[in-house]
């Protein structure tokens, strides 16, 4: 494969890029896609909707434009089509949940230098600190699991399973598409106290609460109760180092029947752990807010599936945006 040859100019794009991406998020913070909806509103009047200085509120709006975010026309500013779409909190389809979640990550990534150099996280992991940046996180997982669990459950044949073992499954996305693709499957949510009211709401909201139950756990140092035949891992082994993601598996499989499936959704490293870009540089991201989380190849999880006794053991044949795949095995 042959090698990207870098213009300065390119170096310089790429070195300035946080600029866009910090417009971006002042705009979801200040809610400025919402406020102005379907309307065509000036600048003074987004200023007074957003209780905000007209001078600064200009400039923001101006350059959202210029990042083709926004129209203007007569000085009168309006979302564009896919604006209204993903950022408007009125649109089913909002990602602004996942794009605060970014937000709240930009600050450790300034950081990125130290963490290299130790070896070490930089400060809480974002997800589990403040209420309103776990609240980002669990719903920017329910927006990012809702576009893509129409892709990877249909990959997935449970068809004659029973029982599925979400763990770890935050809102339940996952459990709520298995159970709407699979009418004989019931699922169990197993995740911390403090994301039943997510799940419990997102299950009752997609009329699943009889087929869909959720348990209190800590899958690290509790146990597993119940009996499953599929078992649903999606983006949990990554908050991991080798021997957490180890024991995760094999505590997983202890409570599957024999004959069961265990899947595994990741952001799946080439062997050579130097590609693709997206788990590459996720893996930084982990380093950052974890004690000992990362990226893992497809060789390194198929290892420890066999590991703890898996068969059968491959990599799905799913393509998805951001370089994450599915390893399944039989037990």
């Amino acid at each position: 494969m042959a090698k990207r040859d870098w213009h300065p100019g390119e170096l310089l794009e790429l070195s300035g890029y946080f600029w866009k991406t910090c417009t971006l998020h002042a705009a979801v913070k200040l809610d400025v896609f919402t406020r102005i909806g379907e309307k065509q509103l000036s600048g003074v009047k987004v200023a007074e909707k957003l209780d905000a200085a007209p001078k600064g509120v200009e400039r923001l709006l101006n350059a959202l434009v210029a990042m083709e975010l926004l129209t203007k026309a007569n000085d009168r500013y309006s979302n564009t089509p896919s604006s209204l779409e993903l950022l408007s909190k009125d649109s089913p389809k909002y990602l602004g949940h996942i794009i605060m979640h970014h937000h709240h990550l930009v600050e450790p990534w300034s950081q990125l230098d130290q963490s290299v150099q130790s070896g070490q996280s930089i400060g809480e992991r974002s997800s589990f600190s403040k209420e309103e940046w776990r609240e980002s996180f669990l719903m920017g997982m329910f927006n990012m699991a809702m576009s893509m669990a129409p892709l990877l459950v249909p990959k997935v044949d449970i068809s004659s399973r029973r029982h599925l073992l979400d763990l770890g499954g935050g809102p339940g996305t996952y459990a709520i598409h298995f159970c709407r693709h699979n009418p004989q499957l019931k699922a169990t949510v197993f995740d911390l106290p403090t994301t039943r009211p997510f799940a419990e709401k997102t299950i009752k909201r997609f009329d699943l609460a009889d087929r869909i139950d959720f348990v209190d756990g800590n899958y690290l140092k509790d146990d597993i109760e119940g009996s499953y035949d599929a078992a649903w891992l999606s983006h949990i082994l990554h908050g991991e180092g080798p021997d957490g993601c180890q024991k995760i598996i094999q505590k997983t499989i202890a409570a599957l029947e024999p004959g069961a499936i265990i899947i595994i959704h990741e952001f799946i490293l080439n062997n050579s752990m130097d590609g693709p870009l997206f788990p590459a540089l996720f893996s930084l991201n982990m380093m950052l807010g974890t004690d000992s989380g990362q990226a893992y190849s497809e060789q390194q999880l198929m290892d420890m599936l066999a590991a703890a006794g898996a068969t059968d053991i491959q990599r799905l044949p799913v393509q998805t945006p951001n370089d994450s795949s599915l390893i399944t095995g039989i037990v």
